[in-house]
């Protein structure tokens, strides 16, 4: 199994610490975001893909280099904001011809929780697969992906920034594919997917093919400004639930 991160953000509301720099290479609890997230699946995973901006290519370059598992940096070939292939595309270009399964995650959260019982999830229901928890904040429900689900955790709705919810699960951008889901992804960006939003692609896929859920056993940290940055880069200290 192969992991895809997306990471070619340009995190505009964290100018000036990300004008020049890239937000995943952060430090969080003493080393960057990227570290937590691939040291916690590391013996899950046979190569990394890293999915950068043109920008800030070099910088996961750089990095690359102090890390021993395998990883890929890809390219794609945008250097600013406006110019942005968005997560859907860039998630098209990473898979290319692979054929795979796919963990799928963006590069800018932390978690209080190993990430390796939800492939092992993922594998037991043989489906593709998101992570959900629970929201019962309309404002923040209409602000994300909001799936309804069964007592199987088969979903049975999913809706992107819903006016009036369905359901109260949340979506956050960690997504397992099977290699017989992830080869979609042309399809569904001709039938209108939204190239921007990384739970578009997710959200396409269940209405086509069964898809489950599984509920975070702990606290993501969405570090989106400032603000949600200077709450953790000193306190994280990685995975306490495994």
């Amino acid at each position: 199994m192969k992991c895809i991160i997306l990471a070619a953000g340009y995190a505009t509301r964290l100018y000036p610490l990300t004008e020049n720099f890239p937000k995943p290479l952060l430090e969080v609890g003493g080393k960057p975001i990227l570290d937590w997230l691939i040291e916690d699946i590391a013996d899950e995973i046979e190569e990394f893909l890293v999915v950068s901006n043109h920008k800030f290519a070099s910088h996961f370059e750089k990095w690359k280099e102090t890390r021993p598992e395998k990883i890929t940096i890809i390219d794609d070939g945008t250097s600013t904001n406006e110019t942005r292939l968005g997560a859907v595309r860039d998630l098209q270009l990473a898979v290319g011809d692979r054929k795979d399964d796919f963990l799928v995650m963006a590069g800018d959260n932390v978690l209080d929780f190993s990430l390796v019982p939800f492939i092992q999830f993922a594998r037991k229901k043989g489906t593709s697969c998101v992570m959900c928890h629970e929201e019962n904040r309309l404002e923040a429900l209409q602000k994300t992906a909001v799936i309804e689900m069964n007592a199987d955790n088969l979903i049975l709705s999913y809706e992107e920034k819903p006016v009036n919810p369905k359901g109260n699960h949340a979506v956050p951008p960690f997504y397992y594919y099977t290699k017989e889901d992830i080869v979609r992804i042309g399809k569904a960006l001709e039938d209108g997917c939204n190239p921007d939003a990384p739970g578009s692609y997710a959200a396409w896929l269940s209405r086509i093919t069964p898809m489950h859920a599984y509920v975070m056993p702990g606290k993501r940290h969405d570090i989106g400004d400032m603000k949600s940055y200077e709450a953790v880069k000193n306190s994280f200290s990685g995975p306490s639930i495994k």
